[in-house]
């Protein structure tokens, strides 16, 4: 009888969890995959777009190209070139023979509008990072390591109650005072418990990562509307007739009233909205969905540790809105399930329950545990 008893505390000590290390603080993330890819996304394409742009101008030097007049000399010609791109004004004619001005400064500031974008599309994780992160990196910390001290006390337990009924002269009243316990909730964790249940009624968290997606969402459709203006107003017009007659010139007969110029980066500055119009458009559900999944309950976690008896209590109580923090701390806890070591035992067995022909023995993992370490023997039946 010895060796079984043995084996049994053997096996019990083996089910504990180790201490956590002092790095689980350091590893835990802060932000959802999604929400990183959209950061990535939003804020390295227009950086890397405008990047090769700006090689592209460096490296072809001047960015328009005017047919001067054949009289010009190198030097009026270069000065042509220079007084056009600093205008950047179409004159033209409309149908009735009037006279008009398109101005086309909007070119000139193209790039600099992308680094105005990727400076906006990261204000939201900004907000995110100074407003939500400390303290949610609290709230993950202490649930995480409560959870796993959850598990750790159910083992402990088990053990307390193997050395109980060994030396229990009457088995069946030490069955009696177990149930009993169980019924006045003697095995539940009220911390843990009450600390969840504080968070499903704070709104805090909720609102700033809703906060988030909107300015997300309302930068992106500010974005995608701003290249849509270029495109229908500017993008279609990589010629255009420019004037020098202006200041000490306007006297001068032999310059021509207009010159025709071209822009030389304009299939480039097509190619560079049309890459940040399309992707933007794309990413835009993406935001939606990370807004709407708020709007239910991320059961799959909470379904795994059922088996705590912490959780019955809590389970219960899912009928509420789910915008409240404690449905955002559990989308972070599932990012961070590797800092999770109990959530892999419970997931066992959770599976081994499902497996198991007698259900009705298995409720948390304490009836597991007393299972493993051989006191069904002497437990009566439900």
């Amino acid at each position: 009888m010895s060796l079984s008893h043995t084996a049994a505390e053997y096996m019990l000590s083996d089910a504990l969890l180790p201490d956590p290390s002092s790095s689980r603080a350091k590893g835990l993330r802060l932000e959802l995959p999604s929400d990183r890819l959209l950061k990535f996304v939003t804020v390295g394409l227009p950086l890397c777009l405008v990047s090769l742009a700006f090689a592209r101008e460096f490296s072809a030097g001047s960015q328009i190209s005017c047919f001067s007049p054949t009289n010009f000399t190198g030097k009026q010609s270069a000065y042509t070139d220079t007084a056009c791109w600093d205008s950047l004004i179409h004159h033209g004619f409309d149908a009735e023979g009037h006279a008009i001005t398109k101005s086309l400064w909007a070119l000139k500031v193209f790039p600099y509008s992308l680094l105005v974008v990727a400076v906006l599309m990261y204000l939201p994780y900004l907000l995110w990072r100074y407003a939500a992160t400390p303290a949610l990196h609290s709230d993950l910390l202490f649930i995480i390591d409560e959870l796993d001290k959850s598990y750790n006390r159910s083992v402990r337990l088990v053990q307390h109650m193997k050395k109980v009924q060994q030396a229990s002269a009457e088995p069946e009243r030490f069955w009696e005072e177990y149930e009993r316990a169980r019924q006045e909730r003697y095995f539940e964790f009220p911390l843990l418990e009450r600390y969840l249940t504080c968070k499903q009624h704070a709104h805090a968290l909720v609102f700033i990562y809703i906060l988030r997606n909107l300015l997300l969402l309302l930068f992106l459709a500010a974005t995608c509307l701003y290249l849509v203006f270029l495109h229908l107003n500017i993008f279609f017009q990589d010629e255009f007739s420019c004037s020098i007659k202006t200041g000490l010139l306007q006297a001068e007969p032999h310059i021509p009233p207009l010159i025709p110029c071209k822009l030389v980066f304009f299939s480039v500055f097509q190619l560079i909205s049309l890459s940040v119009g399309s992707v933007y458009v794309l990413l835009i559900p993406v935001v939606i969905y990370n807004a709407l999944q708020l709007c239910q309950w991320d059961k799959g976690l909470l379904s795994v540790y059922e088996m705590l008896p912490a959780f019955d209590l809590l389970s219960r109580r899912m009928l509420t809105c789910p915008l409240n923090d404690l449905n955002v701390i559990l989308l972070f806890l599932r990012a961070n399930i590797s800092e999770l070591t109990s959530f892999s035992r419970l997931n066992a067995v959770s599976a081994l329950r499902e497996a198991t022909a007698n259900k009705e023995d298995i409720d948390t993992v304490i009836d597991f545990m007393t299972l493993l370490a051989g006191l069904e023997t002497t437990k009566p039946k439900h």
